[in-house]
């Protein structure tokens, strides 16, 4: 059978979404954990008009079906059952959509009707072009960071919605354009499936169709299956055969190459998740710094140079780096990147760095930390170098409150923090402070990452002899 362990699985989605190559099908069990029913919850009290038991039913399209039948064509009822359904404002998204709209996904499909996967988007401040018609598909919503495919309609248009037999009978003249979409996104971008039953007769249509065409070809998909459990109602044998038909469940995924991650309970989805975002961002590294001197502890000429070569080192190891440009610093940090990039021919700038300068009008200033906090959620480490301005009248040098507010949130977020306490200033502060309480900050710290440490804390040493250090040092940080 076609299962993964959740470490080969991370691995190898972490991979693919530093391609930018993902793409997230989300089921009705997305919408559930958000607060919405379920299909059962949906169409009972429709299935008790038709005298019908919900929980014994297996096909609830065709239920659908038999009350706009029972009704004479009428389904007025069953628009306001979605609509009803999936407009409860007590629902909210989950942490399972919160992480997977911070993370760079720009294509998902869904067959709920609910907004949660737009509103997690909107929420991490990304632009979703939602496409919940055919029509739409002929349209480009210009600045767009994902697009949200809803295969089956809107809560907000329920009337159009996909549900009862008919709907998915004539899908393919009425829709059959989303088809087309969906065959070709599976065949250029490695699917997640989460919530999803595979039961829907539109997806096992164009799973099918690219099977017959490519066979052992088809691209690796990834769904994450909940192991079978013991419940109280169970029979005798039971438990027994729910596992084996599970079992050949997951068997015929591997016909579309889709492989089945199993957990023991759903709270293993968000953890593995977690797992996923950490591992990405762990490859990016938030530079803060400012410097309106870098004497006594270095001439500025040396202090430069250390920047700019540092720069270029994070991006030869693979590194991509967030910075706000801060004064003496981030004009540097971009000329390093810049050099590095061209030199070895790799993709765009925007690839390998992030940046965010800060607004300098008297009322953008008032957003400063939200604008830090929103730099901060690209990276996963963060390095903290020298840390000071002019202030005062007369002007005279002070710590950057900046890089402190910088270093204060990095650590609410998570992120593991490396000050470089040899340049001095509010850097050599955080040095200090991060040293008093080492365990706290590194607590599964390495033997060679402590010696690492100390030694970016010592201004006696050269600072061309730091960049491997620091290099280093957040090389074991992202393991850490």
């Amino acid at each position: 059978m076609a299962i993964v362990s959740v470490e080969q699985f991370v691995e190898d989605f972490v991979n693919e979404l530093r391609e930018r190559n993902v793409a997230i099908f989300a089921g009705a069990g997305m919408s559930v954990d958000a607060g919405f029913v379920d299909w059962k919850g949906l169409l009972r009290p429709l299935a008790d008009e038709l005298q019908l038991d919900v929980e014994r039913e297996h096909d609830l399209v065709k239920v659908a079906q038999y009350h706009v039948n029972h009704h004479g064509n009428n389904r007025n009822d069953l628009t306001n059952a979605i609509l009803n359904g999936f407009s409860r404002k007590m629902a909210t998204v989950t942490e399972n959509h919160r992480v997977l709209a911070r993370l760079p996904i720009s294509t998902y499909w869904t067959t709920n009707y609910d907004s949660t996967i737009e509103d997690s988007l909107r929420g991490a401040r990304k632009l979703p072009d939602v496409k919940h018609e055919t029509t739409q598909l002929l349209q480009t919503l210009h600045g767009r960071d994902a697009i949200v495919y809803k295969m089956h309609g809107d809560v907000a248009h329920a009337a159009s919605a996909v549900l009862c037999k008919e709907d998915y009978e004539t899908y393919h003249l009425n829709r059959g354009e989303f088809l087309t979409a969906l065959a070709g996104d599976l065949l250029s971008k490695m699917f997640l499936f989460i919530g999803f039953s595979f039961s829907d007769p539109n997806l096992d249509y164009v799973l099918s169709r690219l099977h017959t065409r490519h066979g052992k070809h088809m691209r690796k998909h990834y769904c994450f299956v909940r192991k079978e459990h013991a419940v109280a109602d169970d029979k005798e044998g039971g438990l027994e055969y729910r596992k084996a038909r599970q079992k050949h469940f997951i068997h015929d995924l591997q016909r579309y190459n889709i492989r089945a991650v199993v957990v023991d309970d759903y709270s293993e989805i968000t953890d593995a998740l977690r797992k996923i975002e950490a591992r990405f961002k762990n490859k990016t590294v938030f530079v803060s710094g400012a410097a309106q001197a870098y004497e006594p502890r270095l001439p500025m000429e040396e202090a430069l140079a250390f920047v700019h070569i540092l720069s270029q080192n994070l991006v030869k190891s693979k590194f991509k780096l967030v910075t706000g440009l801060g004064l003496g610093i981030g004009s540097t940090v971009v000329g390093g990147v810049m050099q590095q990039v061209y030199r070895e021919e790799r993709r765009g700038l925007t690839d390998e760095l992030v940046i965010r300068p800060f607004p300098q009008s008297t009322d953008a200033k008032k957003l400063w930390r939200q604008y830090r906090e929103d730099m901060l959620d690209f990276a996963g480490l963060a390095v903290f170098m020298f840390g000071n301005k002019t202030a005062g009248d007369p002007p005279a040098l002070v710590s950057s409150n900046g890089v402190i507010e910088e270093f204060e949130i990095a650590v609410s977020k998570g992120l593991r923090v490396l000050p470089l306490g040899f340049t001095g200033y509010v850097a050599r502060e955080l040095w200090d402070r991060v040293n008093q309480n080492f365990d706290k900050y590194y607590p599964s710290a390495t033997d060679r990452f402590k010696a690492l440490f100390a030694q970016l804390g010592d201004d006696a040493i050269d600072s061309s002899k730091q960049i491997d250090a620091t290099i280093e040092a957040l090389c074991l940080l992202q393991f850490t």
